[in-house]
């Protein structure tokens, strides 16, 4: 089973929950966390532990000189502009490149091959009995979130039960992330920035056609805009989290509220129940 947590804008707590959600579950069973948050992982401060790094490359175009003609198929063929032929060479953009391998395809010399690019690293480590932690990290100046995010979730492949920490927004890394899951939590705030990407999120869920719950985080019980919006939109609310300075206390020094305050260990057991009753979602 695989559960995607994500949210339309950044800083609501989701990794908060994905990290409390993997812990409560890993005590009673196998749990694979991904964190598809390249661009910015952070769920390796939840969970320290050595970790082995599975270096992610992609491939891009490397020009034969002394086999090119500088015929020009190649540039034409890429709608990224990851190629320039000019008067006297050929020059490659690897930033631009999507490694569709469309160009080692059109030219008529064979003066086009693919060599590999790191582009980022996927560190995996054990950091408790049952929990397996996938971290994509994308390097510096690095585009291609989605590629790291492949490799981040191929990963996980073969375990029962798989949590997915999404980036923030709507933009390709979630859609990535999203791909092939079961079931979505989405992670909002009682704020009307928070609303306005909730309803973001929830149509790209409903797009890519995932049972989506709601987690109301930081909650200071003036939740009627996203009750009434969730309604509205047959979302259920599968956990409210108070805005708390007891909670807060506890984030801020790395800890989990499921591993340190009282009662919260089944909250998150009750909502991953929760999660399971969704329309669709079978264990």
């Amino acid at each position: 089973m695989k559960i995607a947590i994500a949210s339309g804008k950044g800083g609501t707590g989701k990794s908060t929950v994905a990290a409390n959600l993997a812990c409560t579950l890993s005590r009673s069973r196998e749990v694979a966390l991904a964190d598809c948050d390249v661009e910015e992982p952070n769920l390796h401060l939840f969970f320290p532990a050595p970790a082995t790094d599975v270096p992610v490359t992609k491939p891009v175009p490397e020009i034969d000189a002394e086999r090119c003609t500088l015929c020009g198929e190649c540039g034409k063929f890429c709608r990224f502009g990851a190629l320039a032929v000019l008067k006297d060479r050929v020059l490659t953009f690897p930033d631009l490149c999507h490694s569709c391998g469309g160009c080692v395809l059109v030219c008529p010399q064979g003066a086009v091959r693919e060599v590999p690019r790191t582009i980022g690293r996927v560190a995996c480590s054990r950091p408790l009995p049952r929990l397996t932690l996938i971290s994509g990290v994308l390097n510096e100046g690095e585009v291609q979130a989605p590629a790291v995010i492949k490799v981040a979730k191929a990963l996980t492949e073969g375990h029962p039960l798989i949590l997915y920490d999404a980036s923030p927004g709507i933009a390709c890394p979630v859609i990535e992330t999203l791909a092939g899951s079961d079931a979505c939590i989405l992670v909002t705030e009682s704020t009307p920035f928070g609303l306005h990407d909730l309803r973001l999120a929830a149509e790209v869920a409903e797009e890519v056609g995932i049972s989506a719950g709601v987690v109301i985080n930081r909650s200071d019980g003036e939740d009627t805009a996203t009750l009434g919006f969730c309604r509205e939109r047959g979302l259920p609310v599968l956990m409210t989290i108070p805005f708390s300075r007891e909670i807060a206390a506890v984030q801020n020094r790395g800890g989990l509220i499921c591993r340190d305050l009282p009662g919260w260990e089944e909250r998150f057991a009750g909502l991953f129940r929760a999660v399971l009753d969704l329309p669709g979602v079978s264990p």
